[in-house]
């Protein structure tokens, strides 16, 4: 495969990392991109909660690695790899925390005859989702150096090679603003006293209240 064919790879990361552990694939796509460089070829994305406008970065690409968090039903923190046929676009039971979008987002793909010749899916089991302003849990947040290296080993079997970078990337080179980044999200995050994890009792009362009611 030709390093210098643009647009040719894509490496996303999609999730939400406000909701802890369904954070994981913007967390592993942002570590990729602060600790490898990557050729022209590959592109590196922050995807987020977009969905369906990230169609025409899927539809760009010959090959792609998708970081994401999948429920598996199986111990939390496991990682598991799909690829290919691997990967639902249509299924009548949840995969991913994400499947109305993501699974909508490869149907259009495929709709267009523009889906990826190569796709890996990289999906961690969750632990915790219901804590609004949350952080990745220490055994998800463990999976992160495997979760890249499964990467890169991808990617070296498509003919390309992530090299460790020498220095960080420059602050325009950012893939999330510097307030969402991991360290700094989870340093300013308040103390349970100070903060609200589950939500506004006007909305989501106690099960005790909600019993009484």
């Amino acid at each position: 495969m030709s390093e210098d064919a643009s647009g040719e790879i894509l490496v996303l990361g999609i999730g939400n990392v406000l909701w802890a552990d369904e954070g994981f694939g913007v967390r592993a796509v942002e570590a990729f991109h602060e600790r490898f460089e990557v050729p022209p070829g590959v592109s590196v994305v922050d995807g987020g909660t977009q969905g369906v406008y990230l169609l025409d970065h899927v539809c760009a690409a010959r090959c792609a690695i998708v970081f994401d968090t999948i429920d598996f039903g199986l111990p939390p923190g496991t990682l598991k790899v799909l690829r290919d046929d691997e990967v639902p676009v249509w299924a009548d039971t949840k995969m991913s925390l994400h499947q109305a979008t993501f699974q909508e987002l490869l149907s259009l793909a495929r709709l267009r005859g523009r889906f990826p010749a190569s796709i890996t899916l990289i999906g961690v089991q969750p632990q915790t989702l219901e804590d609004f302003g949350g952080s990745l849990s220490p055994c998800v947040r463990d999976r992160l150096p495997e979760a890249l290296r499964i990467a890169c080993d991808e990617l070296a079997r498509w003919g390309v090679a992530a090299r460790q970078r020498a220095r960080a990337p420059a602050e325009h080179e950012r893939l999330t603003a510097r307030a969402l980044a991991l360290d700094a999200y989870e340093g300013g995050r308040p103390s349970a006293e100070a903060a609200c994890r589950t939500g506004d009792d006007r909305f989501f009362p106690a099960p005790d209240a909600r019993e009484n009611g």
